[in-house]
This record gives C-alpha cells, sequence and structure tokens, in this order.
C-alpha cells in the first residue's frame, strides 16, 4: 500500500492539496546538536544495576541474530538527527518502514525473482500469483524501527541498557511471501524472497531479489482469482450443451448471462484438491436501458455445472429441472429512481460535512496520529485492512501500548436451504477469495465524508503483474453524537461533550456482497470493530406457486436463503507490553445473582465474578448476554490510580454460533465457527482460523480448533483474542432489490485511563 495524498469529497468544503498536506506532515525531528557523535558500530549491553535473567538474554540474542552487525563509518552523515533526550539517531537505509505493505515496485521484484528460479521455460510459463505480501518481522525490529528509524522517534520501545542504546545503521531486508500454483503441475508452492535492493523504475534504478526458501504444499487449493473467474465465465457461456439449456429458457444472447464461479467447498472425496473446481452459480440479466442491471434478480435454476479450473474445461454438465426464469421487473434495478416504484425521495435536503480548518489527525507515511491515539495502516491481499502497533499516549505514563497487530482474518456464509445448489454456498471469503483483492477504489464512488486521507493498495493479478487499488483504504473523522452530559438540576447549568471518532474502513465486493470493514478509535479510549453488510441478495427461483420454507419468497419466482454471515476478528494484544513482553492473561466477567440469605434479604442483590483463563482449551467460550459476560486482557505488572490491574476489556455485541447441525460439511472446515471466543499465546505460523488453504480442504478442524490442542498456558503470555461474531439473515421483503447496511460488531473498551481531560 503506498499513502497518496489527502483529499476531499466532492461535498466537503475544497481546500488546496499543499494545505491538507502540509496540515498531516508530522513535525520535524529537532536539529542535532554540534556535540552530536555517531555511534559507529552497535554493542549489546547489560541492564543497569541487574544481572540479566535467561529470558532476557535470549531475548537480547533473538535482536543480535535479527539485525546485522554493520562496519564502522568512518565519516559521519551530516544528517544524523537526536531524540530529545539526546540519543543519537542513524540515518534510515531504507524508507519504508518494516511493518509498510509491499510497493508496486517490491511486488514486481518478488515476482521476477520467483519466476527467474523456475527450473525450465515450462515451469516459469505455468506459474500463477496468488498472493503477494510482506513477510512481518519479529516484533523487536518494529520496535527498533519505531525507536530510531522512524519518526516519532520512540526509544522507549527498547530496554535501557548501561552502555547505551542498542542503533544499527539500518535495518534487515524487507522480504516478501508468495503463493504460487502451477497451471501445469497443479501445485501450491510457498516462496520467501529477500528484497535486498528495489527503486523505482522510473528512476532508473536496479531491481534484485534473492529467494531465501521455497516448498511446495501437497494436497490444497490456492484462493480463486479475478482472471480465473473472467475465464471461468467465458468457458461456461461457450460450451454448446449450456448454451443450448438457456436457449431453452428463452435466452440465446450470452451477454445477458452472468457466470459467478464459486468454489466447491469440501463435501465428499469429489471434491478433493487433486483437482481445481468451480461450481458456478447462473443469473440472467434483461434487455434493458438501465447503467447497471441487476442480474441478481433472475437466478438460473435447475442447471449443473463442474468446471475443471486448472485446464478451463467443463467436466459435468446437467440440465436437472427446467425452472422459469423469474419474469422481467425494471423496478428491481438499484441505479437512482429505478427502484421502490421508480421514484426517489426529494424530501431530504442537502446535508454538508465541513472542517473549515481541515483534519485533526496527522498522517507520516501510513503511521496516524490523532488526539492521543497512534497505530501504523497495513494492507494484504487476503484481510484486507490491517492496523498495526496501537498505543494511547497517557499523560505523564506516555505512550501506553494496546495491540501489536488488529485484522478480520476470516469469514464464513453458510446458507441454510438443504436444496440444490444453496446448500453447497458457505464461503470462506476471506480464504478462498480475498478480502483485499476485492476491495474497491473509493474514486468510483466514495463512502467517507468530511476531509479524507486515502490509502492506495498494490497486489498482484494471476499471471504476475502488479494492480493498484486507487484510494482503497478511506481515513477521516466523524461526529459520533453526544459523548457525555449533565444538567444539574438545582442550578439549571447543563455541560456537554460532543464525541468525535477517528476511522479506518475499506470496502469489498464478493459476488453479490459488499462489505464494509471499520475499526473505530474513541475519545474515551474505547476501539471500536464494525462489519457493514449491504449489497444484493444471493437468490434462487421457484417454480410457479411453490415455496421455500428455509427462505423468504420477496417476488414472484424469486425467493432469498436464510443465511448467517460469520466474522473473525484476530487482534494481536499487548496491553501495557512492550515489544517482547509477554505480561498478558485473559479474565472472564460474568455478572452473577446472588443467593437468597443473609447476604441478599431483599434479593435484589448481583455481582461480577471473575474467573482466570489459564488454557487454551479453557479459554474456547461463548457469548452469554443473560450475565452480561465480557472479557478482560490484563497487564500482571501493572496497576492503575486504584491498584488494580490494568486491562482491556472485550464488551460482545449481537452475536450467534451456526445454526447447522454439529455434522454439517462446512463445519469440517470452519470448525472454529464453533466457539465466540478463542486465546491463544501469540506464534508467527498461527494466522488463519481455517489454515490458510480453506478451498477443497478435506482435514478437519485444520487452524485453530487444532492449535489450542496445544492446550498452552495463558496466565502470562503474549496474548491473542480471536472473536468469532456473526449475524442471521433471515430476508425480508426490505431487503429488496437492495439490502440496506445491516452493522455487527464488538468493543474494546480502556479500564483505567481518563480520557476527558
Amino acid at each position: 500500500m503506498a499513502s497518496t495524498q489527502e483529499k476531499a469529497t466532492h461535498c466537503c468544503i475544497p481546500k488546496t492539496n499543499d494545505d491538507i498536506k502540509n496540515n498531516n506532515k508530522a513535525p520535524p525531528p529537532p536539529p542535532p546538536p554540534s556535540s552530536t557523535k555517531v555511534l559507529q558500530n552497535w554493542s549489546v549491553a547489560l541492564v543497569s544495576g541487574s544481572n540479566p535473567s535467561e529470558d532476557t538474554i535470549s531475548k537480547r540474542a533473538s535482536m543480535a541474530t535479527l539485525i546485522r552487525p554493520v562496519e564502522p563509518i568512518s565519516d559521519p552523515p551530516a544528517t544524523n538527527t537526536t531524540t530529545s533526550k539526546g540519543i543519537s539517531i542513524m540515518p534510515r537505509a531504507q524508507t519504508s518502514h518494516p511493518l509498510d505493505p509491499l510497493s508496486a515496485a517490491e511486488i514486481s521484484v518478488a515476482v521476477a525473482t520467483v519466476r527467474a528460479a523456475g527450473k525450465t521455460p515450462e515451469v516459469r510459463d505455468s506459474m500463477r500469483f496468488i498472493e503477494v505480501a510482506l513477510v512481518e518481522p519479529e516484533k523487536h525490529v518494529v520496535a527498533l524501527a519505531d525507536a530510531y528509524f522512524f519518526p516519532p522517534f520512540q526509544p522507549s520501545l527498547l530496554p535501557r541498557t548501561k552502555g547505551g542504546p542498542v542503533i544499527p545503521s539500518k535495518l534487515p531486508p524487507r522480504q516478501a511471501r508468495l503463493v504460487v500454483y502451477n497451471k501445469r503441475s497443479n501445485e501450491t508452492s510457498i516462496w520467501i524472497v529477500e528484497l535486498s535492493e528495489v527503486h523505482a523504475a522510473t528512476r532508473g534504478g536496479h531491481h534484485r531479489g534473492k529467494v531465501i526458501s521455497s516448498k511446495v504444499v501437497p494436497d490444497v487449493q490456492p484462493p480463486m482469482d479475478a482472471m480465473e473467474y473472467a475465464e471461468c465465465e467465458a468457458v461456461v457461456k461457450d460450451f454448446p450443451p449450456f448454451r443450448e439449456a438457456m436457449k431453452k429458457r428463452g435466452i440465446e444472447d450470452m451477454d445477458l448471462v452472468m457466470v459467478d464461479p464459486w468454489c466447491v467447498g469440501y463435501h465428499s472425496d469429489a471434491d478433493a484438491p487433486t483437482r481445481r473446481l468451480a461450481k458456478p452459480l447462473i443469473f440472467c440479466r434483461t434487455e434493458s436501458d438501465c447503467p447497471i442491471e441487476n442480474g441478481y434478480a433472475r437466478p438460473v435454476e435447475g442447471i449443473h455445472v463442474l468446471v475443471d479450473m486448472q485446464n478451463m474445461v467443463v467436466i459435468e454438465f446437467e440440465d436437472r429441472k427446467l425452472v422459469p426464469l423469474p419474469p422481467a421487473d425494471p423496478l428491481r434495478n438499484y441505479t437512482a429512481g429505478e427502484t421502490r416504484g421508480g421514484v426517489d425521495r426529494s424530501d431530504v435536503k442537502p446535508l454538508q460535512i465541513i472542517q473549515p480548518e481541515g483534519p485533526s489527525f496527522r498522517v507520516s507515511g501510513n503511521f496516524v496520529e490523532w488526539q492521543k491515539w497512534n497505530f501504523r495502516i497495513g494492507f494484504t491481499p487476503r484481510e484486507g485492512l490491517v492496523i498495526y502497533s496501537v498505543a494511547y499516549v497517557d499523560g505523564s505514563r506516555g505512550r501506553r501500548p494496546i495491540a501489536h497487530r488488529l485484522s478480520f482474518v476470516e469469514m464464513v456464509v453458510p446458507y441454510g436451504d438443504p436444496n440444490e445448489p444453496h446448500y453447497r454456498k458457505n464461503a470462506f471469503d476471506a480464504g478462498e477469495d480475498g478480502l483485499g483483492k476485492n476491495a474497491h477504489s473509493l474514486k468510483k464512488g466514495c463512502d467517507c465524508l468530511g476531509y479524507i486521507k486515502y490509502f492506495d493498495a498494490h497486489f498482484t493479478n494471476f499471471t504476475g503483474g502488479v494492480e493498484t487499488i486507487e484510494n482503497c483504504v478511506c481515513l477521516h473523522e466523524e461526529d459520533h453524537g453526544v459523548l457525555w452530559k449533565h444538567q444539574d438540576w438545582r442550578t439549571g447549568l447543563a455541560e456537554v461533550r460532543r464525541s468525535r471518532r477517528l476511522t479506518v474502513s475499506f470496502i469489498c465486493t464478493v459476488a453479490n456482497y459488499e462489505y464494509g470493514f471499520f475499526w473505530h478509535f474513541y475519545q474515551d479510549g474505547k476501539i471500536e470493530a464494525e462489519v457493514k453488510l449491504t449489497g444484493i441478495l444471493s437468490l434462487g427461483a421457484l417454480q410457479p406457486g411453490e415455496t421455500r420454507k428455509y427462505g423468504t419468497t420477496i417476488a414472484p419466482g424469486l425467493y432469498a436463503p436464510v443465511h448467517q454471515h460469520f466474522f473473525v476478528a484476530r487482534m494481536d494484544m499487548a496491553v501495557d507490553c512492550k515489544p517482547g513482553e509477554a505480561f498478558n492473561q485473559v479474565v472472564e466477567v460474568n455478572l452473577k445473582v446472588e443467593e437468597p440469605g443473609k447476604n441478599n434479604v431483599h434479593n435484589n442483590a448481583f455481582y461480577a465474578e471473575e474467573e482466570l483463563l489459564k488454557s487454551e482449551l479453557q479459554a474456547m467460550r461463548d457469548c452469554d448476554p443473560l450475565s452480561a459476560r465480557h472479557w478482560i486482557v490484563r497487564n500482571t505488572r501493572n496497576v492503575n490510580r486504584t491498584g488494580q490491574l490494568t486491562g482491556f476489556k472485550l464488551v460482545p455485541g449481537s452475536n450467534c454460533l451456526p445454526l447447522a447441525g454439529s455434522e454439517a460439511k462446512f463445519l469440517r472446515r470452519a470448525t472454529f465457527l464453533k466457539h465466540n471466543l478463542w486465546v491463544t499465546p501469540y506464534s508467527r505460523e498461527e494466522m488463519h482460523p481455517g489454515g490458510e488453504f480453506p478451498n477443497q480442504n478435506p482435514r478437519v478442524g485444520e487452524g485453530l480448533a487444532t492449535w489450542v490442542k496445544q492446550n498452552r498456558s495463558l496466565e502470562e503470555a503474549d496474548i491473542v483474542l480471536w472473536y468469532v461474531f456473526g449475524v442471521t439473515h433471515v430476508p425480508r421483503l426490505e431487503d429488496w432489490p437492495v439490502m440496506p447496511v445491516e452493522r455487527i460488531g464488538f468493543m474494546l473498551m480502556v479500564l483505567d485511563i481518563l480520557c476527558f481531560s
């Protein structure tokens, strides 16, 4: 991802780009004093006045292996800077922060390096590039970069040392991780490439990468790609039996036909990953003058198609049942003036969001500061938006870490109709498609208001070319109503505080549905994670007079099946923990009703009861609104002003569990849906709750459900929360032709910071 200059939407008061750009610049570092000396190499010193433990020595040794020692510098460069505490800062040896997403140039280098490593021309020509993403470095490397290489310099992130701070002259090279599918051999491989030198081609620079490792991953199928989807649609529409089947339904113009390739999932050995398979859903538009014709209003039922995506051929086809296409109705379209009787509302006057003095946030690269919050913005092809290094500046206590990494790592959409083809509709939209690769460019329709900072996203396409989603991530401020209010009835005086929040978001389209993913930061120390669901329902066609109890009839010959949407938020927490520290634990809180007796003579007593979740198996938990259940991530070493351990609590919103039976086929791949909360100690390899490759995955319970069987201790650890939340959708008539936004999410609430000051 590359940041772009700030822009205002059309509904905002215009401001020059220079004004906005200057407003968001980080303050320049202070000039170096004349007595500044450059450290010519770096050394590891012991903590002053103490004997280091084996754990401390191990952590420092780990850092020493991650950061390469450098040769002494003979002539100190003139660009040295110092922090406000007089610590010497070496010049930056690279312009990309270790957590910045890969640039377009870096992706090109990574692809070229892997392609050049192919043993034969046939192998090189068969390479298809599913994903190229940053290899996120160890937390110690991130801490070193934030301490000395990138403003605002934060040397307090690293331990104080007797002989002075550890300051290398450069950070380790960035690395890329590539998922490559070989179209010829049907093999999937993972490559790690070191990006030793990358300069923009437009400046006449050179490109060099080095393969660090490569391995073939057996018995998997990687995510599908947009290019494959386009090829699949063309192959199906060109298949003579399919054209004949559509002709029976009165359709001869194949330009009206929509083929949505869906992954087959895993229901039996026929779906094994030895073949790369898709089972498309078919829809058909009408001949209309509408600019955006809603083809999802006319599903084509009764046609069974199975496509071999490796060789791009139809391998199974059957016209099983002739179901008439739902009748054409131009009022089902969703462009302006085409819905709800053909008349849009005209009684709403303009509402403007203005910020005459510009935004309150500041942005330097991907680093964001707003109010007392600061964090970094990242982006991956699979997850989309990632929030790194979240911290809060708390007066005299300084910068207090909260989380190392926040993201939505998976989502599953199971349907509740047992009939063909709907029982197979259980999409893993992150693992099978990629939320990031399906993100919107907000140049085509901005969803934010006010002064906006946009970020671009770069990713590879199937053949290895680099594509850019411009204005992919939106950063802006929002008014959020009343934060606090009180009126003194004796004096008649009132005080009120408006609530403002900083919102970071992106929106993606996966076939018919749109999903908006939001992280909101509040002035009272809350973080809210929110998902907005909208778009178009996935529908089925009915025979004349037919009804289905597994859905809602929304128009003649048309029904919407019941279904659920589940999302998994992965939160690598660091509450009051510096990098390398593992001083967090998780406590469950339930409200209990006091037993009748001498402690509850009025039968009104209730209290909060806490239970420490000591191990992974104990931490498999579900929401319970009857007991106001919530969970607290606590620091085991720090206390607040009342002497209690500091912490953040996870407060569930509305939620649900799968309504499918325990033997449902999709639960083989989505065992993580069986509980709302999972807790694990941090591991770099544990990123995907259903395993990295859920597409056609025959392995039961891979991922989160397997990791927790180790039953590792959580009593004092580097904690990762996995929160599973969802919504059960029984479609309404009002959800058609367009589905209004539905919101679900949860809160992370601080327990000990006074935020009104």
